[in-house]
């Protein structure tokens, strides 16, 4: 492969390289943030502004706290809530004590909880009381001690916030009831209270540097149970600083960029949304927190209320945007990115997203061990790509074979990544460690792709998807990208079923929008687009999909349901 082929392709003004030593740490980079930009709005949630300084105050309050409880540097602290303002003031805190966030889905079950809090050895855990039903169910087997509990309108501030947090509990009845127990010394302590007597603390400022770890992420855990991504201060500090690079031109005809308001649709505690947050910070723009996105109406009322221009989401919130009525009443003249992730992009969505908003819909990869983003395309594209993108400045992409050989532009392979942004391992595993990595440094991802001769990588698949049919490889992404062309496909996913005489036999789950749709007519269109051994034995259709809580589309369970 010649040395880095996509090195010709980046758009003007994104330099080749970032420099990761900028910031001795990530807690140096958000303090310099806070001070530059006190004055200026930092998140709006329900109507509600918090600036840059009350996060600053805020943060600095509940670290002192949470050394006060006796944390020492490199504690873990879980943080289990929405996209709500407390997030980013919890993450702050926890950093700026010099302990290890850990991030955790407030929609976990109570196994998947109590495996996050103990593989972590998380002491201490910041939570929305939504939630505090499933950790009462664990928390007693985990090395949880002191608790920081707070209601949805703790921080929207005096009378409103108040109502807030009354009508989710008793009218809405979105708390279940819960009860916390307090042996062995544990303390539980609500938000408000942990602000108060931290405020009247002094935070003690603890030496961090680039190799300090700032947060154990979790992954998907489709597959099995969750490996912690080990992140350090100069992986966060370098992603920052890479995605910067490649937004920053993009978004010039908004001016300045403390003026950029990125909406926050996809939850903070996955790594793509995190890491927007945090590139957010570094600009000192704002965020539009969605807390729930799944109430499709209220988001579409929020998207109309002011200017946005940043729109990070995975392909079925794009698609569910679409779908809703009054989506096409939003103001799109301000959009200057709309930044696809998570999940692979459909063209058909894409096609459809550019229809109807006037946006590009612009397809990036990574992980969470990369940090989010790895590879991105490029933001002045006028046409879906279909591809991943372009490796980040400072990131380079090897295609390889199972022995670790690197292969020829236009060979399918692994997909294999090496930056400063990248996992140095995952947490307490040094099995899965050893074979995470090639001889030369890369990070095995498992994704099979190819990467042509301007530096644009193509996923095929992942390598545990791959369907064999007749001794063929099959990929279910090419299968479900072509499906969703289709007229009347909302959504789709593509399984490979055990099949006596193929090996397997593929399989298509669809969701329609159109109730004339026919089984016929998807696997006519599929007869049109694909070869014959892609074209799929069964098409089912069914109201939706079994997703993951960041949109990603099940397709283990769909394989174990039939």
């Amino acid at each position: 492969m010649e040395s880095r082929p996509w090195l010709q392709s980046y758009p003007p003004g994104v330099p080749h390289d970032i420099d990761p030593s900028a910031y001795a740490s990530l807690t140096q980079l958000l303090e310099e943030s806070f001070r530059e930009h006190a004055q200026r709005p930092f998140s709006v949630c329900m109507d509600r502004w918090m600036r840059y300084g009350t996060l600053d105050a805020h943060s600095r309050a509940l670290g002192a706290w949470l050394q006060a409880r006796g944390l020492e540097p490199g504690a873990r602290v879980a943080i289990m809530m929405p996209n709500v303002p407390q997030f980013a003031v919890a993450m702050a805190a926890v950093l700026r004590a010099s302990c290890v966030c850990v991030n955790v889905n407030p929609l976990y079950t109570a196994r998947e909880l109590e495996h996050q809090l103990k593989d972590s050895g998380a002491s201490a855990i910041i939570i929305l009381e939504n939630f505090c039903h499933t950790l009462q169910e664990v928390i007693a087997d985990t090395p949880v001690r002191h608790v920081v509990l707070t209601g949805i309108g703790d921080l929207l501030g005096g009378w409103y916030g108040r109502w807030i947090t009354f009508a989710v509990r008793h009218v809405a009845r979105l708390v279940p009831a819960f009860r916390l127990p307090l042996t062995e010394g544990r303390t539980v302590t609500p938000l408000p209270q942990a602000l108060r007597e931290g405020a009247r603390q002094t935070l003690r400022p603890v030496e961090q540097s680039r190799d300090s770890v700032a947060f154990l992420q979790y992954t998907g855990g489709t597959t099995g149970l969750a490996k912690g991504a080990v992140l350090t201060h100069g992986n966060v500090v370098a992603a920052i600083l890479q995605a910067q690079a490649w937004f920053t031109p993009a978004l010039a005809r908004v001016g300045e960029t403390h003026r950029i308001n990125s909406i926050a649709a996809l939850p903070l505690y996955h790594i793509f949304a995190l890491t927007l947050l945090l590139l957010g910070v570094r600009w000192g723009a704002h965020l539009t927190l969605i807390p729930n996105p799944r109430d499709i109406g209220k988001f579409v009322e929020v998207l109309k209320k002011r200017p946005f221009h940043i729109l990070p989401a995975v392909n079925t919130l794009f698609n569910a945007l679409l779908q809703h009525p009054q989506f096409r009443s939003v103001d799109f003249s301000p959009l200057c990115v709309s930044q696809a992730g998570g999940m692979a992009a459909s063209e058909g969505t894409a096609r459809l997203w550019q229809q109807v908003t006037g946006s590009v819909m612009v397809e990036g990869w990574g992980m969470s061990e990369t940090c989010a983003i790895g590879t991105n395309n490029r933001l002045d594209s006028t046409v879906f790509s279909g591809t991943i993108g372009l490796p980040l400045p400072g990131i380079d992409i090897a295609i390889k074979d199972d022995a670790g050989r690197s292969l020829a532009l236009g060979e399918a392979g692994e997909i294999c990544i090496r930056g400063p942004n990248v996992t140095a391992g995952y947490y307490r595993q040094p099995q899965e460690n050893a074979k995470a990595f090639t001889a030369d440094g890369y990070l095995r991802t498992g994704d099979i792709g190819i990467m042509d001769a301007h530096g644009f990588t193509r996923i095929v698949d992942r390598k545990k998807d791959m369907i064999l049919v007749s001794g063929f490889n099959v990929y279910p992404n090419e299968l479900e990208n072509v499906v969703s062309t289709c007229p009347g496909v909302v959504e789709c996913a593509a399984v490979g079923l055990p099949d006596e005489k193929q090996g397997e036999a593929i399989k298509i789950y669809v969701v329609k929008n159109d109730p004339t749709l026919t089984e016929e007519e998807v696997a006519h269109h599929c007869r049109e687009n694909l070869t014959g051994y892609k074209v799929p034995k069964y098409i089912e259709f069914r109201d939706e999909l079994p997703k993951t809580n960041v949109g990603k589309i099940l397709r283990r369970e769909l394989r174990t349901s039939r």
